[in-house]
């Protein structure tokens, strides 16, 4: 916004120009801009990959006082001299840890080169890795650091857990964290874009509100199910961190980490997604016993324990599933009009049954594939006890075995 303000509403040339790793970053930021420039005379173009370079290349000409991309297309329309810079008095890196990460090093330099060196440059950033010295050392002159809250500290709203499981039965859990959470609407994070995938078609064989979101997917396919996610249609995204960046959604209750990121801010970064504007929300890790040391280094750097929950048993998912279902019945508003044709036909079938009995019949109708599903589900907390005492035990025998044992 105050960079909007000292923009020159008369003149046709590009005053300020950010950049941004992904393309729903780059039309986030775009959408927020268009709305503070709302009484403004001011003009806005995203450039992006994955988006007719024709209509941008237009919209560019047309003038433009800033311009909201990606490196990679950016870099394309300077090459094709149709984005001129030298007149761009502020430059904005948003998450520029990420562009580095993803390999925009040279795409940087090549754009900020094309700038006047009289420019201002603001970095931002969620978390602050030690890589961010390194950026402004490269980019800025003498900056000023400004922090809003505690370094790398989480929300205050937001709860951690864990659950401890055999590293075979992840998805497992998964599932069933979603059906004791029958209102579940969340992310899911995933390492790979393959492991991304994957799980999102499990999850949506399975018969979940689901899907993917990650860097396979073309611009269309992204747009269209972040829609559905906005409307609340998927109710568990399964997502990459660098397709996640620029997700600006309200109201998500949880927060699934199926594998943790190697970097702990990163960590940080994705259970901000939750507990925003007031609301509380929770941050869950799904680990093996080889990722203890990982979530140790995560609780140190967030300044916060986690607090290890127990895998959901098949009878308490059962028991949810069931006070949902007569909780859905009973605040169901019954069109008299539309369904009245039909009742003559219904009476003839059902009117023998008592309404105990039709109660059982349309409660059962919902409930019996979880039943079934669970009706010898294992528990799944059984390794995380057993087995860490297993571990111990072996190692202690171990350690007697070989101070009893003479070395040569």
């Amino acid at each position: 916004m105050p960079v909007l303000q000292q923009l020159d509403e008369n003149s046709r040339e590009i005053q300020s120009i950010v950049l941004c790793p992904t393309r729903e970053l780059c039309l986030q930021i775009a959408s927020d801009m268009q709305n503070f420039a709302k009484f403004m005379n001011l003009k806005t173009v995203a450039v992006y990959g994955g988006a007719s370079i024709e209509n941008q290349i237009r919209d560019i000409k047309r003038g433009c006082h800033v311009i909201i991309g990606t490196p990679g297309r950016t870099v394309d329309l300077i090459n094709r001299r149709v984005l001129r810079l030298q007149d761009v008095q502020f430059v904005v890196l948003d998450e520029a840890d990420e562009m580095l990460t993803m390999g925009f090093k040279d795409d940087l330099d090549l754009i900020l080169g094309e700038t006047p060196e009289t420019k201002q440059t603001l970095l931002f950033s969620a978390t602050m890795p030690t890589g961010i010295k390194d950026i402004t050392k490269r980019y800025m002159k003498d900056p000023a650091e400004v922090s809003s809250g505690g370094r790398n500290e989480g929300s205050a709203n937001i709860e951690h857990h864990y659950y401890l499981v055999n590293a075979r039965d992840k998805y497992e859990c998964l599932k069933r964290l979603a059906d004791v959470n029958p209102n579940v609407y969340g992310i899911v994070f995933c390492r790979t874009r393959r492991e991304t995938q994957e799980i999102a078609d499990k999850l949506m064989a399975d018969g979940y509100n689901a899907d993917s979101l990650h860097g396979d997917l073309s611009q269309a396919q992204r747009d269209a199910i972040m829609g559905r996610f906005r409307k609340r249609k998927i109710q568990l995204l399964v997502a990459t961190d660098v397709a996640a960046r620029g997700i600006d959604v309200d109201d998500i209750t949880h927060v699934i980490n199926y594998n943790l990121p190697d970097e702990e801010e990163v960590y940080i970064h994705r259970s901000g997604r939750t507990g925003r504007a007031g609301k509380r929300g929770i941050s869950i890790a799904i680990i093996h016993s080889r990722e203890r040391s990982k979530l140790k280094s995560v609780e140190r750097k967030l300044k916060k324990e986690f607090e290890q929950r127990p895998v959901p048993t098949g009878q308490e998912i059962c028991e949810t599933q069931l006070y949902t279902i007569v909780e859905g019945l009973g605040k169901l508003n019954v069109n008299e009009k539309q369904i009245e044709p039909y009742l003559p036909a219904i009476m003839e079938q059902l009117g023998h049954l008592t309404k105990e009995d039709l109660i059982k019949h349309l409660v059962s109708f919902e409930f019996n594939k979880f039943l079934e599903y669970y009706k010898n589900a294992p528990d799944l907390n059984d390794m995380s006890a057993k087995g860490n005492r297993r571990e111990r035990d072996d190692e202690e025998e171990t350690t007697t075995a070989i101070s009893g044992t003479e070395v040569v």
